[in-house]
């Protein structure tokens, strides 16, 4: 049972980890990787991402939609806030990606609000 549950959280990680990537390299800024699944039970991670303007939000939605699909073979099962495309969410599950307008994410400041919680480095030269 042991196994089954770790090989759950690394898959989870990897998710996470590879959302983060496209993040960076599709240009999100401030990314990071919250490990919430303590704290919350229903999800084990929050990547969450900055973005300067709207259409950097979408950007960046879609593209870590269609390679999350190609490279781990997952998709979210929901997806909210797209309309506004100032704090998208994309939810996995295990793993819930929010892209947030840099003013958005300021305001909401949801790290303040896990800040017990570890965070996991991404290697990214501004991630927090």
């Amino acid at each position: 049972m042991e196994n089954c549950v770790t090989t759950e959280v690394d898959e989870s990680r990897e998710l996470a980890l590879e959302a983060a990537r496209i993040a960076d390299a599709q240009k999100g800024s401030n990314i990071v990787i919250l490990q919430v699944g303590e704290v919350l039970g229903v999800t084990e991670y929050f990547v969450v991402v900055s973005a300067s303007n709207r259409r950097l939000v979408r950007t960046l939605v879609d593209e870590i939609e269609v390679q999350c699909r190609d490279a781990v073979g997952r998709t979210p099962s929901r997806t909210e806030g797209v309309r506004e495309q100032q704090w998208v969410l994309l939810d996995y599950g295990d793993v819930v990606v929010h892209v947030f307008l840099e003013e958005i994410r300021e305001f909401y400041d949801i790290e303040r609000l896990y800040k017990d919680v570890p965070v996991i480095p991404t290697g990214f030269e501004d991630a927090q």
